[in-house]
């Protein structure tokens, strides 16, 4: 199906322009829809809020990190210590108010029974913050977006 024009007898085949009559068309809706639209986004109601004072927001709770060595060495962040010692501190911590997040940093190689021993032992002082801190895989990092 071809649409001639002008009289153009020398060419019987089909016409190779393209017809943007229907893209036109379609840009010209989309761009009255915007129009009309455009207002309403940037519609703001006018209110006259009442003003209020408030506590201060709560201090945040200091970290303290535990590490374990592969010998089972403690550590209170990053000072060695004995277990005597990690006991006093742990029920120091837990006396504070509030009371400090506590991260548990242990070597791959370390017992699992020194890794229980030191949870026990935060456990019992009243420590009830513990995480557990580990390095990503390598090669395994994600990116925003993908």
């Amino acid at each position: 199906m071809s649409f001639g024009g002008f009289n153009d007898n020398q060419h019987s085949g089909p016409m190779a322009d393209i017809n943007v009559t229907p893209m036109v068309d379609v840009m010209l809706v989309l761009l009255v829809i915007f129009i009309i639209s455009a207002p309403l986004f940037t519609h703001a109601l006018k209110l006259d809020l009442p003003t209020a004072q408030s506590a201060p927001a709560p201090e945040k709770p200091e970290t303290v990190t535990v590490g374990i060595d592969a010998a089972g060495k403690l550590y209170w962040n990053d000072q060695p210590v004995s277990a005597e010692e990690m006991d006093a501190r742990m029920a120091a911590a837990a006396a504070k108010q509030p009371q400090p997040d506590m991260q548990l940093r242990a070597d791959k190689s370390t017992r699992y029974e020194t890794i229980a021993q030191v949870m026990s032992a935060a456990q019992g002082a009243g420590l009830t913050k513990l995480g557990f801190v580990t390095d990503p895989k390598p090669g395994t990092t994600k990116t925003a977006g993908k």
